[in-house]
């Protein structure tokens, strides 16, 4: 398996772990399992410097962002909120997750910047609402929040992009791996 898929495959088992662990009250069994994660990758990291500056901006904003939707009273999540009214630390742990796949499996999107915002702001709602139904958020005012999240994830998306080419860890990693793959498919 290539670095690619190894990534996407992490962030999907760590997103699925964050989210049930808390909608069953143990939010610290996803945590583990997102930290175990984010450390495979910035021990894997050509540069785990940049990719851990990558993550704790991830966090930063993903503590931000979250924090104003909890605030505004239209998401409620169960479990996992160490201080009231601020996001809980297994959806922050999914923050630093995403920022493992910015260099690797979600690379292809970094020079198509309309392209990540168009995506973000169908993705970004769908993954809450999955979250969700798996009972790890409750959503009060749903018109609301799901319009709050098309319109922050069509903009944390190319943001978060941008901050990935300014602390690329991996080298590119996912580009060099299309190129060998295509020319291993040429020879």
């Amino acid at each position: 398996m290539t670095r690619v898929l190894i990534n996407f495959i992490c962030f999907q088992l760590g997103w699925f772990a964050c989210v049930i662990s808390a909608a069953e009250g143990v939010p610290v069994i996803g945590l583990a399992m997102a930290a175990a994660a984010v450390g495979l990758h910035l021990f894997l990291a050509r540069d785990a410097q940049a990719e851990g500056l990558l993550v704790v901006f991830a966090v930063i904003i993903g503590l931000g962002y979250d924090s104003l939707l909890v605030a505004s009273g239209w998401i409620r999540y169960p479990s996992g909120m160490v201080i009231p009214g601020l996001a809980p630390y297994w959806i922050l742990a999914i923050w630093a997750l995403f920022a493992t796949t910015l260099n690797l499996s979600m690379a292809w999107l970094r020079d198509r910047l309309w392209l990540a915002a168009a995506l973000g702001a169908l993705f970004g709602p769908l993954s809450y609402l999955g979250g969700g139904r798996l009972g790890g958020l409750e959503f009060l005012q749903s018109t609301a929040a799901l319009t709050a999240l098309s319109a922050g994830w069509a903009v944390l998306m190319p943001l978060m992009l941008m901050l990935s080419v300014r602390f690329d860890g991996t080298a590119r990693v996912a580009e060099m791996e299309l190129v060998s793959s295509a020319q291993r498919q040429e020879s």
